[in-house]
């Protein structure tokens, strides 16, 4: 006969468990154990990342707020504690750390929809920021570790240059024409077209003059188009793609939420039924 334990220790017996419930029961704690391990991951990438980069030094310590990968560390911490309270709740039969767990399930995906709601109203308004912070990246190309590898890995993956064209770089005062050095009038070497110097070497001056060249000429060394209107074209191009992982992802909340609630109602009878 199926039987429940509950906080005071005791084990009462309990007939309202089907087969049905077990699976629930165990695909519910597979599942957050796959999501765990997730949460751990992304934790162990935040920690690597502050500790790579020396975050941590005393002269480096101040600025550790606007780091992106305390983002990183801090969505691991909260997943990982999520996803182990609700497997925990689940092997153990907990009510308090079941109603916990769904209970933040519910706001998680209520605060999605409010989200997918807003950014469908202001999509202009999210483009304009989208493109202010990609202008504030490029002005700070050469100061920020962070900021430079996600514009490098933008520019190379979609292969574009600049927030419109590869003329924003002129306000960077290392890439300015004004400016002294050997930077001056070009763009990294990301916006290349071919940045590999006999297809094996990394030429990273691939770059320098390009601002000073006509599109003409210009076109056969570096990207022109501006990344804004690739970032934008990609995701026409796979709005199908992304619409389907967006549903699953969805789609798998809500069937956690109700594996919960139904184990939670499935707990809460064995313990009525064991008074």
């Amino acid at each position: 006969t199926p039987e429940a334990k509950h906080s005071n220790g005791y084990s009462n017996p309990c007939y309202g468990y089907s087969f049905m419930d077990y699976f629930l029961k165990y695909f519910l704690i597979i599942c957050n154990l796959l999501f765990t391990v997730l949460g751990l991951l992304l934790l162990a990438l935040g920690v690597w990342g502050l500790i790579s980069k020396e975050s941590f030094a005393q002269e480096k310590i101040s600025s550790i707020g606007t780091d992106p990968m305390l983002v990183v560390l801090s969505v691991g911490f909260l997943l990982t504690v999520l996803c182990l309270s609700g497997c925990v709740g689940a092997l153990r039969e907990n009510r308090c750390l079941l109603k916990l767990f769904s209970a933040t399930v519910l706001v998680l995906i209520t605060a999605q929809v409010i989200i997918a709601i807003v950014a469908h109203t202001l999509q202009d308004q999210i483009e304009g920021n989208l493109r202010s912070g990609m202008l504030v990246a490029i002005a700070r190309y050469q100061d920020d570790l962070d900021l430079r590898f996600i514009t490098d890995e933008i520019q190379s993956n979609l292969q574009c240059c600049g927030a419109d064209n590869y003329r924003d770089w002129e306000i960077n005062i290392y890439y300015n024409c004004s400016a002294p050095g050997v930077l001056a009038c070009g763009v990294p070497a990301t916006c290349c077209v071919d940045p590999l110097e006999n297809g094996t070497v990394w030429n990273s001056q691939c770059g320098v003059g390009a601002q000073l060249l006509d599109e003409f000429t210009a076109q056969s060394v570096i990207f022109l188009g501006g990344c804004l209107g690739e970032i934008s074209r990609w995701i026409k191009q796979h709005e199908g793609l992304i619409g389907i992982i967006v549903t699953v992802v969805f789609g798998v909340q809500i069937l956690i939420l109700f594996i919960t609630i139904r184990l939670l109602e499935t707990v809460s009878v064995c313990v009525f039924m064991g008074r």
